[in-house]
């Protein structure tokens, strides 16, 4: 799959950056790259193939599922710039 400048400079619109026009043929040619090896990784045949959570086969070594510190969230709280019904108040970031 080969990508235009018309969609890289969608797709930065998208991710909400700023391409300068000389740097969009190079972003076009990479990102083009990226797909073409993710064809070609789809293209292989993993059938009969289980899936793995680790490449070796391991298991994790688990801790104790116990409390191991005190509830100090009335001492944070009271620090906070805005509380309220024990959550944190904070400012809108969402447009």
């Amino acid at each position: 799959m080969s990508l235009g400048a018309k969609e890289v400079e969608k797709i930065a619109n998208l991710a909400a950056l700023t391409i300068a026009e000389e740097d969009i043929a190079d972003y076009a040619r990479n990102l083009s790259g990226i797909l073409e090896f993710v064809e070609q990784m789809n293209a292989v045949d993993t059938s009969g193939i289980e899936p793995m959570a680790h490449p070796q086969d391991m298991t994790q070594r688990l801790r104790p599922d116990v409390v191991t510190e005190t509830d100090q969230r009335d001492a944070f709280q009271k620090i906070a710039p805005a509380t309220e019904a024990g959550l944190y108040l904070v400012p809108r970031v969402i447009e």
